[in-house]
């Protein structure tokens, strides 16, 4: 479903963007931070957007986010960064005793806008967050929401990733968007290693522990038909296929769907039903045949990976970050060449 409404994060007083307010920037992203691989690149790269504009140099003065309800269960809310903190999407939870947060934001600042936000339209104080994987987008307002009293937990499998991924991630980051940027570990709880249910804000949330997609290990929260599934769906963007495991991913999709979902909502882009999980999968399907096609042996071969990025770009005209190809494909090459030669040498 697409939300019904947008409001500026800025504007507590309601104010329509464009009716007097500052109207939302346009959506563009830094390839420089490509979420969940960025030291792969670099921060010497060209800029890159969804809409093909050029990335901004340096954070405006206001960078505020938007939020939305992204169905009609009001109980639900999403808040979504600014470009400058990639639009990166967190939602909120209404309980009758406070608000259960999902992914706590790249940026400190977006945190306390979130924040801000969920307790205004809630008129109830955060009490728990969730971690669904371990990217900085999700894990770095940890040490913002825990200054507030804020508990802030993750399965045991994301929380033994987040300390490799912080470090490259401050490498990479750190100096671009400092002191706007965690420099010291996150450090959310660990929930255990198994999935469970667990109580917050006088609701019942169940917490699935699962294995590798975009990430090597994810949790998928589920709470009253809403599945909250982070980046293993990208919806209306291209998927960030960087680990090369697209058919772990693939496996993650069946348990998805398996759960019977009502609603999905994304990482990033809009939410929608369990056309949202089809779609990922038939999205996935066509990575693995279109680079199946080229008959991956040995080292990658960019001349063959350039026509699959073609074919892909053409498929889908509309999804934003093609650049994840460019460092995606890479990796699904390698993961088919190296199964083609087990099966040779079998």
């Amino acid at each position: 479903m697409t939300p019904r409404r947008e409001r500026h994060a800025a504007d507590s007083r309601g104010q329509h963007p464009g009716a007097g307010g500052r109207p939302l920037r346009r959506l563009t992203l830094a390839l420089a931070l490509t979420l969940g691989g960025a030291s792969a690149l670099g921060l010497g790269c060209a800029g890159a957007s969804i809409d093909g504009g050029s990335a901004p140099a340096r954070a405006d003065a206001d960078h505020q986010g938007s939020w939305s309800r992204p169905t009609a269960d009001a109980r639900v809310g999403r808040y979504t960064s600014s470009p400058w903190g990639f639009s990166t999407a967190s939602y909120w939870i209404e309980g009758p005793e406070g608000v259960v947060l999902v992914d706590t934001q790249f940026l400190p600042s977006a945190t306390r806008e979130l924040i801000e936000i969920a307790e205004r339209e809630t008129g109830k104080r955060v009490v728990l967050a969730i971690v669904l994987h371990a990217n900085p987008d999700k894990f770095n307002g940890t040490a913002t929401l825990q200054a507030r009293g804020v508990r802030v937990i993750t399965s045991r499998q994301v929380l033994e990733l987040i300390p490799g991924v912080h470090r490259k991630r401050v490498d990479a980051f750190y100096g671009r968007y400092k002191p706007d940027y965690p420099e010291r570990l996150p450090a959310p709880e660990s929930f255990g290693d198994r999935s469970q249910t667990i109580s917050a804000a006088g609701l019942e949330i169940e917490l699935h522990v699962v294995g590798a997609g975009c990430s090597e290990a994810h949790v998928l929260l589920e709470f009253d038909g809403h599945l909250f599934a982070g980046d293993l769906i990208a919806s209306g963007v291209h998927s960030w296929l960087e680990i090369g495991k697209t058919d772990a991913w693939l496996a993650r999709v069946d348990e998805m769907e398996a759960l019977s979902p009502r609603y999905v909502h994304p990482g990033r882009g809009a939410s929608g039903g369990a056309d949202l999980l089809a779609a990922q999968r038939d999205y996935l399907q066509e990575v693995i045949a279109y680079v199946a096609e080229e008959r991956p042996r040995g080292a990658v071969d960019k001349t063959a990976l350039a026509r699959v990025e073609d074919r892909l770009r053409a498929r889908y005209p509309d999804h934003g970050f093609p650049v994840f190809l460019k460092l995606g494909l890479p990796a699904e090459w390698r993961r088919q060449a190296a199964a083609a030669e087990r099966e040779s040498s079998s």
